[in-house]
């Protein structure tokens, strides 16, 4: 990636100035066109230092843009311009990343580019639902407003994707650590009880199984590990794909234990994101498909997509989201309730709200859970394995 000087003219005829950071020229036009300016001269800024030819950017976190959409809503609620306010927060940010796209989204400002137009020159750093929701809050005249609302979401999502990594994690790490004993159980120990056994001695087929693997790995290793890897890239590959996508999503839907709280997840993000979109003013429809695209689940992003084409025929918002079967009854009779009162957002606050305290919940549950079932199945491993070695010495002893 590297950093491009340009000067554009904006929709008022005025010449701005900025610079970006982007992977090529046809990139950086790409992105002035998405803030609504034509370029008229683009030129990449070299940095000769080793530490700028070194220099990674940081990656822009959740927690990071709810803390800077909470601040810039306090600094223009206290009267302050908004590109002053965008420049202050550049220099205050602590992601460098972010301090520098927020410095040239004030100059973009300057320029008389919108805010939100500002926003789509940097799709990595600010999503399509939040330059929309920006868009939405700028139009209202409640930009305020939308961004608390954009914070508080945040905030949720991150707190969601929290409870899903510990949740995981315990188990994730425990399997690794226990796959590396196996290795190593495999490499080291069984050749050391192999010398113990007299050759003539009947050998149980548990310990076979584990003599023919140690073998196999110790002699065939560079043939098993590539094998292996091509296996793991192969299903990351097919798993990026449309189908593959699909597939896993509804897999992941239909795990054991594991199921049911991501389902609830993705119910929670869904209900969250809705309410705030709706609460913004940005019509039904949009909202729906936006809200379906922040799970990333591709199963909710199909059952929004056809619910959305429904609602443009005629039907109501809850009925062709019931007919999907992918949300669970109370998401789809509190938003008909809704419907009938004319308040879905908060309706759906109160979705999601119950459906965090649900994650959260579960989550806790699941950890306790899961700890003595890891060291269970580790205690099977290692304990088999072992048992398995001594056998055919149990055998010799009482032969004798």
């Amino acid at each position: 990636m590297g950093s491009y000087q340009y000067e554009a003219i904006n929709k008022s005829g005025e010449v701005v100035t900025g610079r970006l950071d982007a992977e090529g020229q046809d990139n950086v036009l790409e992105r002035l066109r998405g803030m609504g300016l034509m370029a008229m001269e683009i030129k990449e800024v070299k940095d000769s230092s080793l530490f700028g030819q070194l220099k990674i950017a940081s990656k822009v976190k959740l927690g990071d843009l709810s803390l800077f959409s909470r601040q810039l809503a306090a600094m223009i609620n206290s009267g302050i311009p908004l590109t002053r306010s965008l420049n202050t927060l550049s220099k205050q940010v602590t992601n460098k990343t972010l301090g520098t796209a927020l410095g040239e989204i004030a100059r973009n400002v300057e320029g008389g580019v919108s805010f939100s137009e500002a926003l789509k020159g940097y799709p990595n750093i600010f999503s399509e639902l939040y330059v929309n929701m920006v868009n939405a809050g700028e139009a209202g005249g409640s930009l305020e407003a939308t961004l608390n609302r954009l914070s508080t979401q945040m905030q949720k999502d991150k707190e969601l994707r929290d409870n899903i990594k510990s949740a995981s994690f315990y188990p994730l790490a425990v399997m690794g650590f226990a796959v590396i004993i196996l290795f190593a159980m495999l490499f080291f120990l069984v050749p050391i009880f192999v010398g113990f056994f007299p050759p003539d001695v009947q050998l149980p087929l548990p310990t076979q199984i584990i003599i023919s693997a140690s073998d196999g790995l110790q002699n065939y290793w560079y043939i098993i590990f590539p094998i292996l890897g091509l296996i793991i890239f192969a299903i990351r590959s097919y798993a990026k794909t449309d189908a593959g996508k699909r597939k896993l999503d509804r897999v992941k839907l239909r795990l054991p234990i594991f199921g049911e709280l991501i389902q609830k997840t993705v119910v929670a993000s869904f209900a969250r994101t809705f309410s705030t979109m709706m609460s913004t003013g940005v019509p039904v429809v949009a909202a729906l498909e936006a809200s379906g695209n922040a799970t990333g689940n591709t199963v909710v992003i199909e059952a929004t997509q056809i619910a959305g084409e429904k609602i443009q025929e005629g039907s109501s918002v809850a009925a062709p989201l019931e007919e999907s079967g992918v949300f669970p009854p109370m998401v789809t009779h509190m938003i008909s309730v809704g419907e009938e009162t004319g308040d879905i957002p908060d309706m759906m606050d109160k979705v999601a709200e119950f459906f965090e305290e649900e994650v959260a919940t579960m989550t806790k549950g699941l950890t306790s859970l899961i700890e003595p079932l890891m060291l269970i199945i580790i205690g099977i491993l290692v304990g088999g394995m072992l048992i398995a070695l001594y056998l055919p010495i149990f055998t010799v002893i009482t032969q004798i």
